[in-house]
């Protein structure tokens, strides 16, 4: 899966979100509620998300926002509590549905967007049929999808064939949490400030110590969130995967090495992480990554990531490659 035709030189954001205003109508069964229209306000449920709905919503206002960021180009895909993850057997309207829209507003974007769709998660068949109807579809470089899904993650059953699938059809995948509730971040926002990097340390997690990479040697996959906590825990996990028979039971080589075949955006909000995930993953593997237009959005991202020692140059070139962008037709 490709993106063929001009998209706007400079850095590419590979990490923000666009939903068709449609979306509420077409929520797959998210547990904190639909998202809704309140006054010109997004609403999640009962809870507001303190931007605009336009912010969010508005073709028009994303585009602006990519070209302010000073970016040169921009991958939309879904916000997290539309991926197909609570309600997956649900989904057969909403993915299509959501992905149908997501073509004409790229495509009206003049090269400054291209667009990350959704598939099924709990079942093969229609992933793979999603994945195939999408490839060829102008300015759709590849999916968006959850870390988790019914307490499972990529290392085994569905997810992981799922992964092995968009191999096969070679869309870009991102990796995204989605604000999973659970009663002791109930509080302080913590459903996102510690739910979301913990989803996604467990879908890095999952691929490394599994022998995801041994079969499916070099997907066109990325994490969010600078690989969320997996930078910092490399170290235990090599001690465990040196120590026990059930960590090395699956993988074949140690979890730094896999971790520096696995690719990642760049939102960490903290120029120390930043570094820390630097040092554990390839230089080609690291992207741009902004999370527009949410609260947790990394400000400035292409001047907090050329004031700490990461080249534009360099992070235009992986975003490209990650999204599959070949140039002009």
């Amino acid at each position: 899966m490709a993106v063929r035709g001009d998209v706007r030189a400079g850095v590419v954001d590979v990490h923000a979100h666009w939903p068709p205003r449609e979306l509420p109508s077409l929520r797959p069964g998210f547990p904190l509620g639909g998202m809704s229209d309140r006054d010109g306000e997004l609403y999640l449920g009962d809870r507001p998300l303190f931007f605009a709905s336009t912010a969010m919503t508005g073709i028009d206002v994303v585009i602006a926002d990519t070209v302010k960021a000073g970016l040169g180009a921009r991958a939309v895909s879904a916000p997290p509590f539309a991926l197909p993850a609570f309600a997956p057997s649900e989904a057969d309207d909403s993915v299509p549905a959501c992905d149908d829209r997501l073509e004409p507003a790229v495509s009206s974007s003049e090269g400054t967007l291209v667009g990350l769709g959704l598939v099924r998660v709990d079942d093969v068949a229609a992933a793979r049929r999603e994945m195939t109807r999408l490839t060829g579809t102008r300015g759709i470089a590849g999916v968006a999808v959850p870390p988790v899904v019914q307490g499972r993650s990529y290392g085994d059953g569905v997810l992981r064939e799922v992964l092995a699938a968009a191999v096969d059809a070679d869309p870009a995948v991102l990796v995204h949490p989605m604000l999973s509730p659970r009663p002791e971040w109930e509080d302080h926002y913590l459903v996102n400030l510690i739910g979301n990097p913990v989803e996604t340390t467990t879908a890095v997690a999952s691929v490394v110590l599994s022998g995801v990479l041994d079969e499916l040697p070099d997907p066109r996959v990325r994490f969010v969130h600078g690989g969320g906590c997996a930078p910092a825990l490399l170290g235990r996990w090599g001690h465990g995967w040196r120590s026990r028979e059930d960590v090395r039971h699956g993988a074949g080589r140690p979890p730094a090495e896999s971790f520096a075949r696995l690719s990642f955006d760049t939102v960490t909000h903290d120029p120390e992480v930043l570094r820390l995930l630097a040092a554990h993953a390839a230089p080609e593997r690291i992207v741009c990554g902004n999370d527009h237009p949410f609260d947790m959005a990394q400000p400035e991202p292409v001047r907090f990531l050329s004031d700490h020692g990461l080249d534009a140059g360099t992070l235009e070139a992986n975003g490209r490659a990650f999204l599959g962008i070949r140039g002009p037709d």
